[in-house]
C-alpha cells in the first residue's frame, strides 16, 4: 500500500471538517472529537485541520465543498445535509483526489465513504420498544430531526414500519425538533397543549427536552419515551421517582464517536496503512447503542470504563450526548476531547482494529442510488415484540 501525497507546502495533510447543521450538543461533540484527534500525536505534526460550518442550506455546503476541493483538500470529514444534493460535487472532488468521509448522515454518491449507524435499526427498534411499553395501543408524538436529512428519513421510515402494524397506535402529533433539547421542549409543549392525554413519545436527539415538556405540563404524569443518548435522558430513565410517575423507555441513537472513526479510517487510507475500499463497498456500519433504564450505569472517571455509560449529574450538561467513547476504536479520547476538543494527555493515535470495518446494508436513497434494500431491512435486532400486531 502506498501513501497519498500530502498537499500543504509543509507536507501536512490538508483535511477539512465540514459541518452542515450545527448548534446542538451532538454536533459540537462530534466536531470536538475530530479536533482532539487532529491534535493528538502524531497527527498534531502531520495534519492541518480546518473546520467549516455551512448551515442547513444544501447549496451552501456544495459551495464550501467546491472551495475545499479547489484548495487541494486531501480529505473532507463531513456531516452532510442531504443524501443526494451534494453528489455531483462529491463526485467531482473524488475525481480530483479528495477523499470524502461522511459520518452519521450519508450521501448516495458511491465514491464517498459513509460511516454511519443509520442502518443499524434505531427507528424500528426504538419504535417497537415504545409499542411494547404501551401494550400496543395509545396516542404518541413523533419528535423528528432535520427535514430532508437522510438520518431523519431512515429513522422515521423504520419507526413507521413498526407503528403501521399496530392499529391501536395513533400518531397524535409529528414535528421537527432539529435534534435540539430546547426546540424539542418547545415543540412537545405545543403538542401537549393540544393532546394532554398523550401516552408515549418516540423521539430522536433532543429527547430530554421532551421529558422537560412533560414535567412542565404535568409534573405528576410522565409517559414512556424512547430517545437517543443524552446524559440527562439516561439519568431520567434511571430515576425511580420518574419511573413511579410513568417514565419508561430506552436510550439508543446516534454516537458522536462516528466522526472520530471516520477521521481515523480516512487517515489510515491516506497514509497507506489500509487499502481503500472499492466503490460500492464504502458504506460502513457503526453499531447501535442500546441502554434500557435498568442498564444505566454511572461512570466514576472521564471515560467509559467497567461497563459504565452515563455520567453523574453535574459532571456534564444534561444535553451532553454520552456515546462519545469507544474503547476499541477510539482509545485516545477522554471527556475533555468531547467537551473542548482537547487531546488526552499522553495519548497517541492507535491503529484501528483490522476488523473495524463492517459493511452496512444497502438503503436506497440513503446510502446508495440504483440498489435494492434487503428484505429484512427493518428487522428487529435489539428488542422483541411483546404484543402482537
Amino acid at each position: 500500500m502506498q501513501p497519498a501525497e500530502a498537499k500543504t507546502k509543509d507536507g501536512k495533510w490538508r483535511i477539512y471538517l465540514s459541518l452542515s447543521y450545527s448548534g446542538n450538543s451532538w454536533q459540537s461533540e462530534a466536531a470536538n472529537i475530530v479536533k482532539a484527534l487532529a491534535k493528538t500525536p502524531p497527527f498534531d505534526k502531520t495534519v492541518e485541520l480546518t473546520e467549516v460550518i455551512s448551515g442547513t442550506d444544501p447549496q451552501a455546503q456544495i459551495s464550501d465543498y467546491e472551495s475545499m476541493i479547489a484548495n487541494g483538500a486531501d480529505g473532507i470529514v463531513s456531516f452532510p445535509i442531504s443524501s443526494t444534493a451534494l453528489n455531483r460535487t462529491v463526485h467531482r472532488g473524488c475525481q480530483q483526489g479528495t477523499l470524502f468521509f461522511m459520518y452519521d448522515a450519508t450521501v448516495t454518491e458511491p465514491c464517498a465513504y459513509n460511516i454511519s449507524y443509520i442502518t443499524s435499526g434505531f427507528g424500528e427498534n426504538s419504535a417497537q420498544a415504545l409499542v411494547n411499553a404501551l401494550g400496543g395501543k395509545g396516542k404518541i408524538f413523533l419528535s423528528r430531526g432535520v427535514p430532508g436529512n437522510s438520518v431523519d428519513e431512515r429513522h422515521t421510515s423504520g419507526a413507521m414500519h413498526v407503528f403501521k402494524q399496530y392499529p391501536g397506535i395513533e400518531i397524535a402529533a409529528e414535528y421537527y425538533s432539529y435534534w435540539d433539547d430546547r426546540t424539542t421542549q418547545q415543540e412537545t409543549a405545543k403538542a401537549l397543549a393540544a393532546h394532554p392525554d398523550v401516552d408515549g413519545i418516540w423521539a430522536q436527539a433532543g429527547e430530554f427536552g421532551a421529558i422537560q415538556a412533560l414535567m412542565q405540563a404535568n409534573p405528576d404524569r410522565l409517559v414512556p419515551v424512547t430517545g437517543e443518548n443524552s446524559n440527562g435522558f439516561r439519568l431520567a430513565l434511571a430515576n425511580p421517582d420518574y419511573q413511579a410517575k410513568g417514565l419508561a423507555g430506552v436510550s439508543a441513537g446516534s454516537p458522536p464517536a462516528q466522526s472520530g472513526f471516520a477521521f481515523k479510517l480516512m487517515m489510515e487510507i491516506l497514509e497507506g496503512k489500509r487499502e481503500p475500499l472499492a466503490e460500492g463497498e464504502r458504506n460502513i456500519q457503526y453499531p447501535l447503542p442500546w441502554v434500557p433504564a435498568d442498564k444505566v450505569q454511572l461512570c466514576k472517571g472521564d471515560t467509559f470504563e467497567d461497563g459504565c455509560n452515563t455520567f453523574p449529574e453535574g459532571k456534564v450538561p444534561s444535553s451532553f450526548v454520552t456515546e462519545v467513547f469507544n474503547p476499541e476504536l477510539l482509545p485516545e479520547l477522554s471527556l475533555a476531547s468531547a467537551l473542548d476538543g482537547k487531546p488526552t494527555a499522553d495519548a497517541t493515535i492507535q491503529p484501528l482494529p483490522a476488523d473495524a470495518v463492517e459493511k452496512a446494508p444497502d438503503a436506497p436513497g440513503i446510502n446508495c442510488r440504483q440498489c435494492e434494500a434487503p428484505e429484512d431491512i427493518y428487522s428487529l435486532t435489539k428488542v422483541e415484540p411483546t404484543v402482537k400486531p
